[in-house]
Protein backbone atom coordinates (compact mmCIF):
# COMPACT_ATOMS: atom_id res chain seq x y z
CA UNK A 1 0.00 0.00 0.00
CA UNK A 2 1.20 3.43 -0.66
CA UNK A 3 1.58 6.03 2.00
CA UNK A 4 -0.70 9.20 1.02
CA UNK A 5 0.44 12.56 0.84
CA UNK A 6 -2.52 14.13 1.91
CA UNK A 7 -1.88 17.80 3.56
CA UNK A 8 -2.84 17.56 7.03
CA UNK A 9 -4.56 20.98 7.06
CA UNK A 10 -6.97 20.77 4.02
CA UNK A 11 -10.34 18.88 4.83
CA UNK A 12 -10.31 15.73 2.86
CA UNK A 13 -13.45 13.84 1.65
CA UNK A 14 -11.88 10.11 2.21
CA UNK A 15 -8.96 8.54 4.15
CA UNK A 16 -7.83 5.40 4.65
CA UNK A 17 -5.81 4.57 7.24
CA UNK A 18 -4.32 1.51 7.89
CA UNK A 19 -4.23 0.06 11.60
CA UNK A 20 -1.48 -1.91 13.09
CA UNK A 21 -2.83 -4.87 15.11
CA UNK A 22 -6.35 -4.40 14.53
CA UNK A 23 -8.16 -8.08 15.23
CA UNK A 24 -11.58 -9.26 16.07
CA UNK A 25 -14.74 -7.40 17.05
CA UNK A 26 -13.85 -5.32 20.12
CA UNK A 27 -11.00 -3.74 17.57
CA UNK A 28 -13.25 -2.92 15.35
CA UNK A 29 -15.92 -1.36 17.79
CA UNK A 30 -12.84 0.58 19.18
CA UNK A 31 -10.97 1.62 16.20
CA UNK A 32 -14.64 2.74 14.33
CA UNK A 33 -15.77 4.33 17.48
CA UNK A 34 -12.97 6.79 17.54
CA UNK A 35 -13.13 9.08 14.29
CA UNK A 36 -17.32 9.04 14.70
CA UNK A 37 -16.86 11.80 16.68
CA UNK A 38 -14.56 13.67 15.05
CA UNK A 39 -16.61 16.70 13.54
CA UNK A 40 -17.48 16.36 10.00
CA UNK A 41 -17.03 12.62 9.93
CA UNK A 42 -20.13 11.00 7.82
CA UNK A 43 -19.07 7.40 7.53
CA UNK A 44 -16.73 4.69 8.74
CA UNK A 45 -15.76 1.77 7.65
CA UNK A 46 -13.81 -1.42 8.39
CA UNK A 47 -12.32 -3.93 6.05
CA UNK A 48 -10.70 -6.54 9.15
CA UNK A 49 -9.09 -8.39 6.47
CA UNK A 50 -6.56 -5.85 5.79
CA UNK A 51 -6.56 -3.72 8.64
CA UNK A 52 -8.09 -1.04 6.51
CA UNK A 53 -10.36 2.17 8.54
CA UNK A 54 -12.06 4.23 5.35
CA UNK A 55 -13.09 7.36 6.50
CA UNK A 56 -15.20 9.93 4.66
CA UNK A 57 -16.70 13.32 5.41
CA UNK A 58 -15.26 16.94 5.56
CA UNK A 59 -12.50 16.20 8.32
CA UNK A 60 -8.92 16.73 8.27
CA UNK A 61 -6.66 14.41 8.64
CA UNK A 62 -4.60 15.89 11.73
CA UNK A 63 -8.43 15.48 13.13
CA UNK A 64 -9.02 11.86 12.38
CA UNK A 65 -5.15 11.12 13.53
CA UNK A 66 -6.21 12.80 17.08
CA UNK A 67 -8.96 10.66 17.78
CA UNK A 68 -6.38 7.52 18.23
CA UNK A 69 -3.74 9.22 20.17
CA UNK A 70 -3.29 6.84 23.10
CA UNK A 71 -5.31 4.10 21.88
CA UNK A 72 -2.21 1.91 21.18
CA UNK A 73 -2.67 1.59 17.46
CA UNK A 74 -0.16 2.09 14.74
CA UNK A 75 -1.59 4.05 12.00
CA UNK A 76 -0.34 5.15 8.46
CA UNK A 77 -1.86 6.89 6.41
CA UNK A 78 -2.99 5.12 2.65
CA UNK A 79 -4.47 6.59 -0.60
CA UNK A 80 -7.95 6.46 -0.51
CA UNK A 81 -7.74 4.12 -3.79
CA UNK A 82 -5.94 1.38 -2.47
Amino acid sequence: MKKSQIESEHAVTQLGPYVDEMRGRRAVRDVTSRPRDVSGVEIVTVDLGQSLVRVSGSMTVDEVLSAFVGSGYALQLVSPTD
